[in-house]
């Protein structure tokens, strides 16, 4: 079984080792359901939303980890998948790619080998179940570099999953540790995409309690913004230009502040490390890809202007509504083109995951 929840649960099971599911309202889901499906057309032209931000969780393979999920979604797999479908009807999304939140970076490699084996084949089954309406990220146990790497291989070639969903770090441990290269390497060589998912910065959890979530609300953009710097400065883009990386929450803080790390070893020449990147920082950042989940249209404008429209693709993080209006998100934000809005609602991801239009 599949149970769909949202990116608050790997914080709730790092901290307390259960997790609960988020419930949508009985209306909204009552609504997606009954009514009829969102048909979204730009110029005239039918466009093929693709969410590239989407949760669910395998209970089976929590169970394993020793988490819990409260399932309150109905018993079976087709309940479930009607019900997901109404909600993304309702929004005007034809696809998701569904990712699992990692929340087995510490588990030991007997215990993480039947975890993701799990979970890989219930993807893919319920992928299977619904072939025009969902696509997958494989999980990979990255704590241990070569068995992730044989994951990789048999959730893309074996199963049909459309590339990896990773953590911002791995257990502590930055994804530009050279442990990781072989991980990298296989990734680029079947040329499939990497959606890196914050997991908070669990080293300020102190400075995080209190009011606001911040644990969240700026805990995981901190995350990928630190991650997506170090796979910079570190030279992991270079060793490997043919990476394909997507971030959540539009890469974080990053974008918003690049040109900072264009003059970083300008202003502090002793903290350069001797390695020579062979572009300047903020180069790097049109050539990885980001969704849309920002909030308002001059950041989604700021976005595009920092790393290129080319490299935007719809990102909702359903079920949990921090953006449930991401398809006039689109449409509204003054400035981009006929084109431009296409390719950012589908034909970008439509690509970079090898799904027909």
């Amino acid at each position: 079984m599949i149970t769909f929840t949202g990116c608050e649960l790997l914080a709730d099971a790092q901290a307390r080792f259960r997790t609960r599911t988020q419930k949508p309202p009985a209306k909204r889901i009552a609504a997606g359901v009954a009514g009829r499906r969102r048909e979204v057309k730009v110029g005239g032209r039918r466009v093929k939303v693709i969410d590239v931000h989407a949760h669910c969780v395998i209970p089976e393979a929590y169970a394993l980890l020793g988490l819990k999920v409260d399932d309150h979604r109905g018993p079976g797999i087709g309940e479930v998948g009607q019900r997901r479908i109404g909600e993304m009807d309702a929004q005007g999304i034809d696809m998701e790619a569904l990712s699992i939140n990692p929340a087995w970076y510490r588990a030991e490699r007997d215990i993480v080998t039947q975890v993701i084996k799990i979970q890989n084949e219930a993807l893919a089954g319920f992928c299977a179940k619904y072939p025009d309406r969902f696509v997958a990220f494989a999980s990979v146990a990255l704590q241990f570099p070569d068995l992730a790497v044989q994951q990789l291989v048999e959730g893309v070639k074996k199963l049909g999953l459309r590339g990896a969903a990773v953590g911002a770090s791995v257990a502590g441990d930055e994804f530009a540790d050279p442990k990781f290269h072989p991980f990298w390497a296989k990734a680029e060589e079947l040329g499939v995409l990497i959606f890196i998912h914050p997991q908070s910065t669990p080293d300020l959890a102190k400075r995080f309690k209190g009011n606001g979530w911040l644990a969240n609300t700026i805990g995981n953009p901190l995350d990928t913004t630190i991650a997506l710097s170090h796979l910079i400065f570190e030279g992991t883009l270079d060793r490997f230009p043919g990476l394909k990386i997507c971030s959540a929450h539009g890469g974080g803080y990053l974008p918003s502040y690049a040109p900072r790390s264009d003059n970083s070893l300008r202003v502090a020449p002793d903290m350069d490390t001797g390695i020579k990147l062979k572009k300047k920082p903020t180069e790097y950042l049109k050539t990885m890809y980001y969704d849309t989940l920002v909030f308002t249209s001059e950041a989604l404008r700021h976005l595009a202007a920092e790393v290129g429209v080319s490299q935007l693709v719809v990102g909702t993080d359903h079920p949990i509504p921090w953006q449930s209006k991401s398809v006039d998100h689109i449409l509204k934000a003054p400035g981009f083109t006929d084109a431009q809005r296409r390719a950012m609602l589908g034909e970008t991801a439509a690509r970079l995951l090898r799904i027909k239009l």
